[in-house]
């Protein structure tokens, strides 16, 4: 049998599914249809104490992106954190947890970036019964602005700063949910970790803009004819996230601090990715938000039938695996060719694979064949295995990538297929580079 539970930081909860500090975190009523739906845990929406009040703006929230058949793609997203009261939430999610002992029960919170700030409101969410904080350093919007959220996360020495005052006030698993408007994740995560951080979290949203309306021309969500920046989530972002996951996970000074990974999860497969790429569990927000809480027992469902069908018994089975396969172009092994097939009988006849190669790439896809027919062939002495001709065919499968073997000829460049051919060090269009180990 399959087991996926999960264990974090020592904090149990019956499936690696949590939904990530936002809107549907925001209060009890929520919290218990999710848990009733079946989530394994929650990150309570960001509490707050100290500075100016929260207000929320009253009209639209949301930009959105969607694809050719409106399905959403992405969110963009002014709200601030929690406008509620601090004593309500405090009350809340003390009854949550008395209820749910077996779900994870995280509290994210920003406050002002001093000290006594920090240490007051971690004694209040301690008495509640959580299970671990998140410090929320990501916040691109609203409070970036008052010297919190992504303005703490995009310095590492007021990240280590905050999280020292944390591990020294309170008992709870402190993580740190690092901001992806930065050159390099690298460094804000070597700081947590030098703070003495539990875990990370990440990606909070990516600061954006995702649309102007050409009538009134302001940015959308539009607010009485202005707009502002906001933060970006869903489905668009998962590749930012991925490369952000990953290059936390191999990097030698992180290596081993565990990863809560989040950004644009939708299905079983995305989640598969980010345990595969080290992360102990994932966080999820807009896909409940597009689709409903209920969208967690086709995650679950789905998670575990793949792990069955692979022998995976447990999530040790899968977290981190990817990793070792993640590395820097230049060691990308130079020797693998491969060419693309169009399978006939699946072909469509579309002509979409030979318009984007013909005029966006290499001209390696011939349209008439033999006897004067539309039918779409791959000329091998010009195909680079570029693959784009895969990514813009309508038809799964229809074109595939076929490795050459060894000790065959590449027409295109006329040289046997070896172990010299394609190697770092002695390859014509690489001289003078470092050869892989």
């Amino acid at each position: 049998m399959v087991d996926i539970s999960a264990n974090f930081l020592g904090i149990k909860s019956p499936n690696p599914f949590w939904l990530a500090s936002a809107p549907p975190t925001d209060k009890e009523y929520n919290v218990r249809r999710a848990f009733e739906a079946g989530w394994g845990g929650v990150v309570w929406k960001t509490l707050g104490e100290a500075g100016p009040p929260i207000v929320n703006v009253n009209g639209p929230r949301y930009g959105a992106i969607w694809g050719a058949d409106r399905r959403l793609l992405g969110l963009n997203n002014i709200e601030l954190i929690t406008d509620r009261p601090l004593e309500v939430n405090l009350r809340e999610i003390k009854q949550v947890k008395r209820d749910y002992s077996d779900r994870a029960m995280i509290v994210s919170i920003m406050v002002p970036c001093e000290e006594k700030a920090w240490k007051t409101i971690l004694p209040l969410v301690e008495d509640t019964g959580a299970d671990g904080i998140e410090l929320n350093f990501g916040c691109p919007h609203g409070m970036s602005e008052r010297g919190m959220g992504a303005a703490v996360g995009q310095v590492p020495e007021y990240i280590e700063m905050v999280t020292k005052w944390c591990k020294e006030t309170t008992r709870m698993p402190v993580i740190v949910k690092l901001t992806p408007n930065i050159s390099d994740i690298r460094y804000p995560a070597r700081a947590a970790k030098a703070g003495g951080a539990d875990a990370v979290s990440l990606i909070n949203t990516v600061s954006s803009i995702t649309s102007v309306n050409l009538d009134d021309f302001s940015p959308e969500p539009s607010i009485d004819g202005k707009g502002s920046h906001g933060g970006y989530c869903g489905p668009a972002v998962k590749p930012i996230a991925l490369n952000l996951v990953a290059e936390i996970a191999r990097d030698a000074e992180t290596a081993g601090l565990p990863i809560s990974g989040i950004g644009g999860i939708s299905t079983w497969r995305d989640a598969a990715e980010f345990l595969a790429l080290g992360c102990g569990n994932v966080q999820v927000c807009t896909a409940a938000m597009t689709y409903g809480f209920r969208i967690v027992q086709e995650m679950e469902a789905g998670l575990k039938q793949w792990m069955d069908e692979k022998g995976h018994a447990t999530l040790d089975d899968v977290i981190g695996r990817a990793v070792p396969n993640v590395t820097d172009w230049q060691y990308l092994n130079l020797n693998y060719v491969a060419k693309a097939k169009i399978d006939q009988d699946a072909c469509i006849k579309c002509g979409r694979c030979f318009a984007a190669c013909e005029d966006t790439s290499h001209q390696a896809i011939s349209m008439v064949g033999p006897d004067g027919e539309r039918r779409f062939e791959v000329m091998d002495d010009e195909c680079v295995a570029c693959n784009l001709c895969v990514n813009v065919c309508p038809v799964e499968n229809c074109i595939t990538m076929e490795r050459m073997e060894t000790g065959a000829v590449d027409p295109r460049t006329g040289q046997t297929v070896t172990e010299e051919y394609g190697n770092w060090t002695t390859h014509p269009n690489n001289p003078g580079a470092v050869a892989a180990e």
